[in-house]
């Protein structure tokens, strides 16, 4: 690596930034470089060159004389024009003392203590450079099972995943934000019963997400209306037998009652793209929010391109995309070996595979901008058109950069070469993640969600008191269609800041309406479909929130997990309106919908879900980041 050598000053023929309020703000406060006073010293243009030339010092490693300049110049092109945006740890820490790049990491756990704590201490190391943490406690003896070597009894995964979360609970991540978890148990682990309700009481587990890992077989068992086995990790023998059909409404009414557990599909993942190299192990977890299956000691860096910067005249410029997507897969390959490790272990598997996450954000923008409402068979075969073309030139891309600087080294060891297909730099390119705090910087929708609110009042100005302001805060391509029809004012503006949706106004014309349609007027059937679309093109996974109103039924969650499945999903994440706010702030007393209420929350800047806020605090009520001032 050679991020320590002195950083050569930005050309001045590139371009200054130009972002909104929002953007700076999280830029100050999260990534610009601080003095001994913790104030900026540097500026957005310098941390974007800061960025661009560190990622780009790894075209010397393959051509000593590469043209290193050049290189970061396109690289902060990309990036001031908001076209592409690594992830969060990379604009942290590029070209600085972390240099800790990548934010997806899953470690593997044993059942031994020496196991248990020795990731328990990994995972700290992780938190606090900046990444999140992904588990499957599904290796740990079931509780009450014997320990011969002391002959005492197991606390069972539950026990040892508390641990987990009360260290997470105690470490920052990268400096400015809780460390994020993923827990997961197999469907036939023993203690699975306890697993799906563990986080019911609404206080235990915050600092994990969960997720059953669902097996074919118990799908399969589910269909029939069987019961299936649960098994012993220690021994594979039986442990018991379960209704099939009575642990999936489980897993529905929890995920109904407070959003967890997920559902992950974990059979298919092995069985697909996600898993090209069977022959070093088995996908048994995912990141934080779901989009990235990894191998134990693997780690994913990730990044984003912005659909709404390729739309002209209600046109896709296919052209201007793919060279984004070239850029991009260059980008993140060379983080892979401008990365600082948190453990040789991750490292090795990290440039032994080179996988990388290359996906999109500004998808309900695109479709706005070309005049498509989300809940279409247009959006959905948009879906599947843009991200095909993305995926198609990733791989072109991947190729080209084998035959300059090699197949990632394991490449003989991948069904890649035992089909006989072209060597790629790359086992995988492509992942769909929420981009909540990338989307902000690059004023755009998060990830491939919709809308989620088209006007809503934000929190501002946070102090030790609380917030100082509540402003409005307007989809910018909203705001410009109303003045465009003639139809803006502040009349409107307050009348769609109550709801969030222009659905029942008599203000808007028809057709503004059927193209800017929100989250909770979109029923959970079209944002599975789009999830679907997105997913078969998609090497890795997808991160999306199914969302259903407060009225919702535990059918109806059923319903969805099995669409998901027929479809094709890889796992899938479901949030009904206002669940959370029954266990914080109406326990015992009754809950009365408030739909106005979820409006006027501010939304997460990880995952663009609604965020509980009060007393100088706030957290998010789907992905648990939090934070307080």
């Amino acid at each position: 690596m050679m991020q320590n050598q002195k950083m050569a000053s930005r050309p001045s023929y590139l371009p200054a930034a130009s972002l909104d309020a929002n953007a700076l703000t999280i830029l100050e406060r999260r990534f610009l470089k601080k003095d001994s006073h913790g104030l900026p010293c540097e500026s957005p243009e310098d941390l974007f060159w800061r960025v661009a030339l560190n990622i780009a010092e790894a075209d010397r490693l393959y051509d000593p004389q590469a043209d290193v300049l050049e290189r970061a110049a396109i690289f902060y092109r990309q990036m001031i024009e908001k076209k592409f945006l690594p992830n969060t740890p990379c604009l942290r820490s590029a070209g600085r003392n972390s240099q800790q790049l990548f934010a997806c990491f899953v470690l593997p756990i044993e059942d031994s203590l020496e196991s248990i704590f020795d990731t328990l201490k990994h995972a700290a190391l992780i938190h606090k450079t900046g990444g999140g943490t992904g588990f499957s406690f599904s290796k740990l003896r079931s509780k009450g099972a014997v320990i011969k070597s002391t002959d005492g009894v197991s606390g069972g995964p539950l026990s040892f995943m508390r641990i987990f979360n009360a260290a997470t609970a105690e470490v920052t991540q990268g400096g400015v934000r809780l460390g994020a978890n993923m827990g997961i148990l197999r469907v036939d682990h023993p203690d699975i019963e306890a697993f799906i309700t563990c986080k019911a009481d609404g206080v235990s587990m915050t600092n994990f997400n969960l997720s059953v890992s669902v097996t074919d077989a118990f799908m399969e068992a589910f269909e029939k209306n069987e019961e299936y086995a649960l098994i012993n990790p220690q021994d594979g023998s039986i442990a018991g037998m379960r209704s099939a059909r009575d642990i999936f409404d489980a897993i529905a009414r929890n995920a109904w009652h407070h959003g967890d557990p997920g559902v992950v599909f974990m059979d298919r993942i092995n069985a697909s793209e996600s898993n090209m190299v069977p022959a070093i192990g088995t996908i048994e977890s995912t990141n934080p929010c779901g989009e990235q299956p990894l191998l134990p000691y693997e780690s994913c860096v990730l990044g984003s391109i912005n659909l709404s910067r390729f739309v002209e005249n209600k046109k896709v410029c296919w052209e201007t995309l793919a060279e984004t997507v070239a850029h991009a897969v260059h980008f993140l390959d060379n983080t892979i070996d401008m990365n600082r490790y948190p453990l040789p272990a991750i490292e090795k598997m990290a440039k032994g595979l080179r996988r990388i996450g290359l996906g999109v954000m500004g998808f309900a923008d695109m479709l706005i901008m070309l005049d498509i409402p989300y809940n279409s068979e247009q959006a959905v075969d948009m879906a599947e058109k843009i991200m095909s073309f993305v995926n198609d030139e990733a791989r072109k891309t991947s190729e080209r950069c084998a035959e300059e600087r090699g197949a990632f080294p394991w490449f003989e060891k991948s069904l890649f070469y035992e089909r006989g297909e072209k060597p790629l730099r790359n086992v995988a390119r492509t992942t769909i993640a929420p981009t909540g705090t990338i989307s902000t910087i690059a004023g755009c929708s998060g990830g491939i969600e919709p809308i989620f609110a088209l006007v809503h009042k934000r929190k501002s100005l946070w102090t030790e008191k609380g917030a100082t302001a509540e402003l409005f805060v307007t989809n910018t391509l909203f705001e410009e269609r109303l003045r465009k029809e003639g139809v803006m004012s502040p009349e409107l503006m307050e009348e769609v800041a109550v709801t969030g949706t222009v659905a029942h106004s008599d203000k808007v014309p028809a057709e503004l309406k059927r193209i800017f349609v929100t989250s909770h007027e979109i029923a959970p059937e079209w944002h599975i479909r789009v999830q679907a679309a997105f997913q078969r093109h998609v090497n890795n996974a997808v991160s999306k929130t199914i969302n259903m109103p407060h009225e919702a039924t535990i059918d109806d969650v059923k319903n969805a997990y099995l669409l998901s499945y027929r479809l094709g999903c890889k796992g899938i994440t479901i949030y009904r309106d206002g669940s959370r706010s029954v266990q914080v702030l109406t326990a015992g007393t009754g809950y009365k919908p408030a739909k106005a209420a979820v409006s006027l929350c501010p939304t997460c800047p990880e995952c663009s879900a609604p965020i509980e806020a009060g007393e100088g605090c706030f957290k998010c009520l789907v992905c648990g980041y939090s934070k307080c001032s």
